[in-house]
């Protein structure tokens, strides 16, 4: 099923929505992400984003990096997996409005937890875990890498639910699914 609207990915000022990430590391996420961006785009550029079965256009919008920021973000598998980090907490944001309320624990087969707005950051009965992947490679990979993470999140040591979330940044697709235990 297919909603026409198109939505904007509000990778800026994540800190400011989402109580689990400090200035300096939803800042740092955000670098990572225009790199990724910047190898396969220019801005702004439109992702699909793939929500279970409902798929959605999300505008994305980024400054272009320079020399400096490419250079400190050099580790290609670093960068890949931090600026999924940002994706992915903005699409859940728009797609499921939910934001990170904490990093997740070893082990629990997430790197997120994540809540509705205004969640009770104790009470984690609201929470999901939110496990992140980040790919360059096409569209068949980003299926394969979201099975992945579903798996592994059915598999962490927690009886939270749990959302799994990928990221393409070359074939412009982030991919969300539920995670069922069982």
């Amino acid at each position: 099923m297919a909603d026409t609207t198109k939505k904007i990915l509000p990778l800026v000022d994540l800190a400011n929505r989402h109580p689990g990430l400090t200035e300096a590391v939803a800042n740092s996420y955000l670098e990572a992400a225009r790199v990724c961006l910047d190898r396969h785009h220019n801005s702004p550029a439109e992702f699909r984003l793939k929500d279970e079965s409902v798929e959605s256009i999300a505008q994305i919008d980024w400054a272009l990096t320079d020399d400096r920021i490419r250079r400190a973000w050099a580790n290609m598998d670093d960068a890949t997996r931090d600026g999924a980090y940002a994706m992915a907490l903005a699409s859940t944001e728009i797609s499921r409005n939910l934001v990170a309320i904490s990093r997740a624990e070893t082990k629990t087969g997430a790197d997120y937890y994540v809540a509705p707005p205004g969640a009770d950051d104790e009470d984690m009965e609201a929470w999901l875990r939110l496990e992140v992947s980040g790919t360059d490679l096409d569209d068949k990979q980003v299926g394969y890498r979201l099975n992945q993470k579903v798996s592994q999140a059915d598999k962490g040591d927690s009886n939270l639910p749990a959302l799994a979330a990928v990221v393409g940044f070359k074939s412009s697709v982030i991919a969300l699914r539920s995670v069922i235990k069982k």
